[in-house]
């Protein structure tokens, strides 16, 4: 296993200030974000994706794929009912899509044999590009033990997963319990951690933001993760990433669900981790 970890950046979605999709400023944004970190998560929290509509998702996915390539590229496919999350994953395959994920079934609970049919709908669905489960039991409202991924991930043959949340604590309870698989944790306040964990790399909001930050931890991991617990401390709403990247040229800062916007002290915080951001340069 490699000592660096992979950084995914779970992109935030753009929208102009209206709540339109803002293609060109998503374009401009994968194509920054992806020059700096190994991928990009297309469509998932981050991204808002229970206010996109399908064909909105679809064309975020395309825009991801030609900017970052598609092993540079997870798109999130997840949604309540396997056969909306299995169109999804025929859809994204059809655009070149190698690599997807689904969350959890929310709202509604799950039973242990509901939740391994649901992903292996989504194998059948979909059976060429790697599959990986999302886990986030305070999104979701279902807890998935370590034990039952491991269950899960057998009968559907899924890659690994993303966990999130409380989950992302027993990251090491589900490395041990699925070993051979790639554990990407969505706690991206310290990636080193993660890997000592057993973990594969990070999925992370504040990448998007700050991915010169998270690239410089790969050859200056000190300097960048005193910037990055700074980061940190600001908490890591998507109306706070989306007012970081306002202030680097990107989008509007509008969204269409509830985000949590900063304040001005808060604003004026943001704008100066921004600027020492931009002093890196990989």
């Amino acid at each position: 296993m490699s000592s660096a970890p992979v950084i995914f950046a779970a992109v935030p979605t753009l929208f102009g200030p209206g709540g339109e999709l803002d293609l060109d400023a998503n374009r401009a944004l994968h194509k920054f974000v992806a020059g700096w970190v190994d991928g990009l998560f297309v469509a998932g929290t981050t991204g808002e994706f229970p206010a996109l509509e399908d064909a909105e998702r679809l064309s975020l996915l395309e825009l991801a794929l030609a900017e970052a390539g598609p092993d540079h590229v997870i798109a999130h496919i997840g949604a309540p009912d396997a056969r909306h999350s299995g169109r999804l994953a025929q859809a994204a395959v059809a655009l070149g899509a190698t690599r997807i994920a689904a969350i959890t079934p929310y709202y509604l609970p799950a039973r242990p044999d509901e939740l391994i049919a649901h992903y292996r709908a989504i194998r059948d669905a979909a059976s060429g590009p790697e599959l990986y489960a999302y886990i986030f039991p305070e999104r979701t409202g279902l807890r998935v033990s370590p034990t039952l991924f491991a269950r899960v991930a057998e009968a559907a043959g899924l890659a690994g997963a993303k966990i999130s949340g409380s989950a992302a604590g027993e990251l090491a309870g589900y490395v041990a319990a699925a070993p051979g698989l790639r554990f990407f944790s969505g706690d991206d306040a310290n990636p080193a951690a993660t890997m000592r964990a057993g973990g594969a790399g990070v999925i992370s909001g504040r990448s998007s933001a700050y991915p010169e930050v998270y690239a410089t931890l790969q050859h200056q991991p000190q300097a960048a993760q005193e910037t990055l617990d700074q980061i940190v401390a600001l908490g890591a709403s998507v109306g706070r990433l989306k007012h970081a990247l306002r202030l680097r040229g990107f989008g509007s800062g509008a969204a269409r669900m509830t985000v949590d916007p900063p304040g001005p002290e808060t604003s004026a915080a943001i704008a100066a981790l921004v600027a020492a951001a931009q002093m890196y340069t990989g």
